[in-house]
């Protein structure tokens, strides 16, 4: 859930590009995650504070869990994070924890993470890249937009076989489940 929380951060921030790269490395005891937006960014001053749950730029709470949850979790798994932003260019978070570590949350279904966000916002270009020790695997919604012909991200046959299309090329290159 933290990938989803984190990339719905992005498309909040009126992005109309969104990277998400993945390595997925055991060799390197590994598992390291970075997101790339080109939307509003963030002041200094925000920058700064965003790691306080205290700290949200939504109008509809008082509090924003998903950077200082994230911040959390990595730091108690060997890992941590670095965030850079600026104001009408877009941020990019990185954030990395010790693949074999006991408290390391596991990654879920990333599959069904990735369609649900994906034919929520179609009409943002995203590029997800997963690469593992065995290799790596490339969804740009640009090509299958193109490969779909016209076709909805929404229509629940297409979110099927995107669902199974993911699950059967991160299981091909050796993902972490």
């Amino acid at each position: 859930m933290h990938v989803y929380d984190l990339m719905e951060n992005s498309t909040a921030a009126d992005s109309k590009d969104v990277e998400l790269t993945i390595v997925d490395s055991i060799k390197n005891n590994d598992f390291h995650f970075t997101i790339v937006d080109n939307g509003r960014g963030m002041s200094p001053e925000f920058l700064a504070r965003v790691t306080d749950p205290y700290t949200t730029s939504r109008t509809t709470r008082k509090v924003g869990l998903g950077l200082p949850l994230i911040k959390m979790n990595t730091e108690n798994c060997g890992g941590g994070m670095k965030l850079e932003s600026e104001l009408g260019k877009g941020t990019r978070l990185e954030f990395w924890f010790q693949h074999n570590h006991w408290d390391r949350p596991p990654m879920g279904d990333l599959a069904g993470t990735l369609v649900l966000l994906l034919s929520a916002h179609e009409d943002i270009h995203f590029v997800v890249t997963y690469r593992t020790d065995e290799g790596e695997y490339v969804l740009d919604t640009d090509e299958l937009k193109e490969a779909l012909d016209g076709m909805s991200l929404n229509d629940i046959h297409i979110i099927n076989y995107l669902k199974e299309m993911i699950r059967e090329n991160l299981a091909e290159i050796g993902a972490n489940e």
